[in-house]
């Protein structure tokens, strides 16, 4: 039994390392999507999508990303990169919530 959990480990820390090794990219940016560039329209069934699932999802996510802006304005500010953080921690995830067209993503 104590073999199989060693196995176990030692195979997801090289399937860990393999991904991390891989040089997926992180989360794009709101800032990176040029959804206001699409010119075809959205279908019903993606703007419901959207409505339904993305904009709460993405809700959450703006008040989180302000949470940790709030939290984290002091060191950020020692840094010098206030204005940088603001506008990725904030006015990105708000942007893509409120003001995208609907459906468009």
């Amino acid at each position: 039994m104590r073999i199989i959990s060693k196995k176990l480990a030692s195979y997801l820390m090289a399937v860990m390392l393999t991904m991390t090794s891989l040089g997926l990219p992180a989360a794009a940016s709101a800032a990176s999507y040029d959804y206001m560039l699409d010119s075809t329209e959205p279908t019903g069934g993606e703007m419901m999508a959207d409505a339904f699932l993305m904009r709460p999802f993405m809700l959450v996510g703006t008040v989180l990303t302000t949470a940790t802006f709030i939290v984290m304005s002091p060191f950020s500010a020692l840094g010098g990169n206030f204005e940088e953080s603001f506008d990725t921690l904030v006015k990105e995830p708000a942007a893509y919530t409120f003001t995208r067209p609907l459906g468009v993503m």
